[in-house]
């Protein structure tokens, strides 16, 4: 591609896939983890006008060549693509850490692992690896055969640790959104936080002022200081900011409370008060149809909107959590606590509730 001509470009890629797990703690394995982040950060580059690509969206097995040409191929064989390989480590130790390769320096990787820590990780560091047998060369594939493009390597945690782990589980779109953030910025383009961005809070860090949280979350301090009634801008480490006005409780319906008797059953329970088994279930959040007795249950008298107004949408090739929630203006919370999900991993065909 010529020079004066050449486009710039993120290509994000899932490590490991299909028949390559990658590291696996019980049913946590490497290949998900990574692909839930790389579809979120393949989201927000396309929200944020950034030209992005896949290396893959699926589970699926991706040989080393073909991972490679999909690179290349994406926006040619140029210094401006960057590439955000998506790992998690395992060996028992804590934190996140980021490769970069040998033709490239640190800025990129340095800022990435700085906004991973700012979201609540360990920092371990950002560093150099060589081939042995040649220490002239990578040891990664992913930057030794990438050509000119600048790759990093980011290795968001340790799966064999327990802590590790339990931040995997819930922080690990807010670690990609750093890595988002830096990548957005190295490249010129003007970073702007999602707009439904899951953060309600933020904890104080080392270094941290009121003007540098309300620019990263953009607010500003005004607002910042509205929200958590401060009345100067000192604050201080481990504490903890509101960074949105806590959301009002949806009013419920009229309802009566009933307690589960012995033989009960909420098709028996439901045909008694004349209304649906799913409103009883979604009325009360029940994980489950089994009743226990002495079990409280609140009863709809009257359906309110909120119960009423749902309906079913069938996950579709390249969806996401986030894209969903997006179109039908919700939340991915919401969407996952009204259809019982533990993860952000959806499957095509899928059916989901969405209010």
């Amino acid at each position: 591609m010529n020079d004066f001509f050449r486009m710039s470009g993120v290509v994000v890629d899932a490590g490991h896939g299909g028949n390559d797990p990658g590291a696996v703690n019980g049913n946590i394995k490497e290949k998900d983890l990574t692909l839930e982040v790389s579809q979120y950060m393949y989201d927000r580059f396309k929200e944020l006008g950034i030209p992005v690509t896949l290396t893959r969206n699926s589970d699926e097995t991706l040989a080393r060549n073909e991972r490679v040409s999909r690179i290349l191929n994406a926006y040619g064989n140029n210094p401006e693509v960057v590439v955000v390989s998506n790992h998690i480590n395992a060996g028992g130790g804590e934190g996140a850490e980021i490769v970069y390769a040998l033709r490239n320096n640190s800025t990129l990787a340095r800022e990435a692992l700085n906004n991973i820590e700012q979201a609540g990780q360990k920092k371990r560091k950002y560093y150099q690896r060589r081939l042995p047998e040649d220490t002239s060369k990578d040891y990664y594939f992913i930057q030794r055969l990438t050509g000119k493009t600048e790759p990093i390597l980011v290795e968001y945690g340790f799966i064999d640790n327990p802590k590790d782990l339990q931040k995997l589980k819930n922080n690990l779109l807010d670690y990609g959104e750093g890595v988002v953030k830096a990548v957005t910025e190295y490249l010129g383009y003007e970073y702007q936080a999602p707009v439904n961005k899951e953060v309600s809070t933020y904890i104080v860090k080392a270094g941290d002022n009121l003007y540098s949280i309300a620019k990263r979350y953009n607010m500003t301090v005004d607002e910042l200081k509205r929200l958590n009634n401060l009345t100067s801008n000192i604050i201080s480490i481990g504490q903890v900011l509101n960074l949105k006005k806590k959301d009002e409780e949806p009013p419920l319906p009229n309802y009566e409370i009933y307690i589960v008797q012995k033989g009960d059953s909420l098709y028996k329970i439901a045909n008694k008060y004349g209304v649906k088994i799913n409103d009883i279930i979604e009325l009360n959040n029940l994980p489950t149809t089994i009743l226990s007795i002495n079990q409280k249950l609140l009863i709809p008298t009257e359906l309110s909107d909120s119960i009423i107004n749902k309906k079913e949408y069938i996950v579709q090739k390249g969806d996401t959590l986030y894209s969903i929630a997006n179109k039908f203006n919700t939340s991915v919370n919401d969407i996952k606590k009204l259809n019982n999900l533990t993860s952000n991993l959806l499957s095509i065909g899928q059916k989901l509730i969405i209010s």
